[in-house]
């Protein structure tokens, strides 16, 4: 995965705004959405490409392709937010092997406080074997088609029951 070295920028003269990609409890009206997500700036319907997968825990799971990896989360938040802020998304073209899953794309004021709390819940580790990884990855807005850089929680390989929908829970 590519990362890109950090030590020829400034910092943000103000804190960038924390764009997040959920798909499962994170959503509004799930498990833990009002917990975590409290004073959220917005939230808006999006789309990923990828696979989605229902674990047997109560919870779902997303595999999104390396290739469409920009980043891999670190602990430091300004500059996770300032890196998902400066890198431009390249444009989407549909492939035949990834689905579209559906969800909602999370923006926040205080990344420094807030990816903290996520990659805990999300049993994230930068730098160490985690459940989840944290990643960088283009969403799709679904009422402009605009691509946005966001962060989103994947893990590496297919595991539970595939959504073909791309969407949890399937009711």
């Amino acid at each position: 995965m590519k990362r890109s070295p950090r030590s020829y920028r400034e910092p943000p003269s103000e804190p960038a705004h924390l764009r997040v990609f959920v798909y499962g409890t994170l959503k509004r009206g799930q498990a833990n959405h009002e917990r975590f997500c409290r004073g959220l700036l917005s939230a808006r319907e999006a789309t990923v490409q990828g696979r989605l997968y229902d674990l047997p825990f109560g919870f779902p799971a997303l595999v999104v392709p390396g290739e469409d990896v920009y980043a891999t989360g670190t602990t430091d938040y300004l500059a996770d937010a300032a890196e998902q802020h400066n890198t431009r998304a390249k444009p989407l073209a549909p492939l035949p092997d990834r689905d579209l899953v559906h969800g909602e794309l999370l923006t926040f004021d205080d990344p420094v406080e807030r990816l903290p709390a996520l990659d805990s819940l999300e049993g994230f580790r930068p730098a160490e074997n985690s459940f989840y990884r944290r990643i960088l990855i283009t969403a799709v807005l679904e009422k402009t088609g605009e691509g946005v850089l966001s962060w989103v929680y994947a893990i590496e390989s297919p595991s539970g029951v595939y959504l073909p929908g791309g969407r949890w829970p399937t009711m």
